[in-house]
């Protein structure tokens, strides 16, 4: 069986690992809006993401940990786990292809705020006043974002809602799987899984990119993935999560320069007020799991 990598206490490499961590991340969402602007199927771009990242997660830990990270210690919470992520991408891709890039970035930015509200009947956690409060508050931000009595009102803003609900739902499972396995298993099961469970469906209609571009794009995407998670665990390795908790909030001005660069689309002005609340009540909840000593430590 694999064992973990020893932790080190080098705050700003590890700050700046989780900032290229949430780089990458970008890069994920901005090839696949790509690719959908470009006429590829949805379920296609999720397969090529997960079937690069299961990929790239064989060459960097097979050689070195053999057949040991297929093995896992909890493999029902690990195939949850993987089923949760998989159902968010495909709801976070379909999404795309209809909303700005800005909107479910900054939708997705309530994922610490769901997670906190589903923490109480799943994990029995224990959430005071000032939480729930933060919890009401970053939902605001949402409904800001949203707009539902608006003219900007989008069906597909229900998608990446739904996105960010199962997102939680994953990250409550990578909690609970915290300490139990590996960094090699739980990467290689949550790309290798979707692989499988997507692949029957992505042939169906296969389109392949008809150009160089939305080809090297199409290869690239699960490599963005394999990095970024990557480097996200590296990130965790030299600091603790409590301090590199804030630094994914910088997505929000990654996503935008990129929606105003690569696809001509500026933020509204309302996006960006839901945006901030939500970031706000995030660094609330943040700081009060901080105080708490509550922010995951997971086993990298």
């Amino acid at each position: 069986m694999a064992t973990a990598t020893p932790r080190e206490d080098k705050t700003a490499l590890g700050l700046a690992a989780m900032a290229l961590a949430v780089l990458f991340f970008t890069m994920i969402d901005t090839s696949a809006k790509w690719l959908l602007l470009a006429g590829l199927p949805a379920l296609q771009i999720v397969f090529a993401r997960y079937a690069g990242h299961f990929l790239m997660s064989l060459i960097m830990f097979v050689p070195k940990h053999g057949l040991a990270p297929f093995h896992s210690n909890s493999p029902w919470k690990q195939f949850l786990r993987s089923a949760f992520l998989l159902g968010s991408t495909i709801l976070n891709f379909t999404a795309l292809n209809y909303l700005p890039i800005t909107v479910t970035t900054t939708i997705m930015f309530a994922g610490p705020i769901a997670v906190t509200l589903l923490s109480i009947p799943i994990l029995g956690e224990v959430v005071g006043r000032q939480r729930i409060i933060a919890v009401c508050t970053g939902f605001i931000g949402v409904i800001v974002v949203m707009q539902p009595w608006g003219v900007s009102f989008h069906p597909a803003m229900l998608l990446s809602l739904a996105a960010l609900v199962i997102a939680a739902l994953y990250f409550i499972m990578t909690r609970m799987l915290a300490g139990v396995e590996t960094n090699a298993t739980s990467q290689i099961w949550s790309s290798g899984i979707p692989t499988l469970c997507i692949a029957p469906f992505a042939w169906q209609h296969w389109v392949w990119p008809s150009g160089p571009l939305e080809i090297a794009v199409f290869f690239a995407i699960g490599a963005f993935a394999a990095f970024g998670h990557t480097a996200a665990t590296f990130a965790h390795r030299l600091t603790d999560a409590s301090i590199l908790a804030p630094v994914v909030y910088i997505q929000l001005f990654l996503a935008g320069a990129v929606g105003i660069v690569v696809f001509n689309t500026y933020p509204t002005i309302w996006t960006l007020v839901g945006g901030l609340i939500i970031i706000a009540a995030g660094i609330h909840i943040w700081y009060r799991e901080q105080q708490k000593g509550l922010m995951p430590k997971p086993r990298l």
